[in-house]
């Protein structure tokens, strides 16, 4: 028997999201015809002008250890950004720490701010890493159901029904992974009141924020008053909107004094991120040309997603879903497909590999095993061919007998 492992890892379970898409990748190699419409990764390049940024970084010797916060040039360049999207509010550029992705901004914000018998609250379906995340803490993760009515989304109600005086802190992300959906200003200021009221802090994770199907940015914590942002951190990050997944930079802008306690924890784990991706992520924040490429990339997804929604309610009818009006995720129910015998996501995810060839996460993974989500951060023919599959599963799934598909 191997010797067992910290209580630091007793919750820990690898994401389900990079599992599914390591097996559709292990079963392309291996020749099968797979459609993966399962991992959160754009499908455009990195712009041009920032890959030729993080070149220029290389070829100049900028490749020795970065300022552990990150440097200057792109600390400002998304403060510049996060104040004009937000009718340009103030954003101090010494308050944002620069981390190796977004999910390590999450971790440094979570770990200096949570610790045992604090709860945090989640509203879910959520995003996979979120409670582990608050579990590698040692806090708890507390999953808020959202209501379907609302697009599965929390309201003050909700969070008061879940809420205890060991409640510490609320992790919120919008546009959302997994459902697409998008708090509104008003939603956003109500759960700010609450958590001010309650000494609650928010994290508001809106690495999706330019990728929104409204008029402008999608609505942020940062279009509040100052009053409501005490206890507030703002997640943000170049993977999704600029195609930079693999770049692998986020950042936290937090109060002064937990700024500094992020980058001392950084200072003693990772230190400063990647210094030549770090000066290509600089380019993808100040440099006018990039702008045009996140505008052609998000209306790639906007076609997309009114083709899913239109394929769906022709298709299938009778399936529910939540119409995304962010991100690049389409979220539908499965449970009421086989007529008097609920079916899971997971059972459903693994049958429609089986037989179709074609990938998708079972809602398992974000707290709800009714739901399916799908990614369409793909190429129209992937997704056109991937649908066709998927509604002849689905075709096929409700034809079958309530026994024979328990099986």
């Amino acid at each position: 028997m191997p010797d067992p492992l910290s209580l630091n890892v007793q919750h820990l379970k690898a994401s389900e999201t990079i599992t599914i898409s390591n097996e559709a990748k292990r079963r392309k190699a291996a020749g099968e015809d797979v459609y993966d419409l399962s991992v959160g990764e754009p499908d455009f390049d990195t712009p041009a002008a920032v890959s030729q940024a993080g070149i220029q970084a290389i070829q100049k010797g900028l490749t020795r250890y970065p300022p552990n916060i990150g440097i200057a040039e792109l600390r400002t360049g998304i403060a510049r950004q996060l104040s004009m999207l937000s009718g340009g509010r103030p954003v101090n550029a010494d308050n944002i720490v620069i981390s190796s992705g977004s999910k390590q901004s999450l971790f440094n914000t979570c770990f200096a701010l949570f610790g045992p018998h604090d709860r945090v609250l989640i509203p879910a379906p959520a995003w996979v890493s979120y409670p582990q995340i608050v579990h590698l803490c040692r806090a708890e993760p507390v999953l808020v159901p959202g209501d379907i009515e609302w697009g599965l989304k929390v309201s003050v109600k909700d969070l008061d029904r879940h809420y205890s005086k060991l409640t510490k802190g609320l992790i919120l992300c919008s546009p959302c992974n997994p459902t697409g959906s998008v708090y509104t200003l008003a939603e956003l200021r109500a759960i700010a009141e609450w958590a001010r009221k309650h000494e609650v802090w928010i994290i508001s994770d809106e690495i999706y924020r330019r990728i929104y199907y409204g008029p402008g940015p999608a609505p942020s914590v940062l279009d509040l008053p100052d009053e409501l942002l005490e206890r507030v951190v703002v997640i943000a990050g170049a993977s999704k909107s600029y195609a930079m997944t693999g770049w692998r930079i986020g950042a936290a802008l937090a109060p002064p004094h937990l700024a500094k306690a992020i980058a001392a924890l950084q200072s003693h784990t990772t230190t400063g991120a990647n210094q030549p991706a770090q000066w290509a992520a600089a380019a993808a924040y100040t440099d006018e040309r990039v702008e045009a490429d996140l505008e052609r990339m998000v209306a790639a997804f906007r076609r997309r997603r009114d083709y899913i929604v239109g394929r769906f309610r022709a298709a299938a009818p009778g399936i529910e879903f939540v119409e995304p009006h962010g991100a690049f995720y389409f979220f539908f129910r499965v449970d009421g497909i086989v007529e008097g015998t609920p079916i899971g996501g997971a059972k459903f995810c693994e049958m429609l590999m089986q037989e179709e060839g074609v990938a998708l996460v079972p809602g398992s993974a974000f707290g709800d095993d009714r739901w399916v989500r799908m990614t369409y951060s793909v190429a129209d023919k992937v997704l056109e061919t991937a649908l066709d599959r998927l509604f002849r599963f689905i075709d096929r799934l409700a034809a079958v007998p309530a026994a024979e598909a328990r099986s």
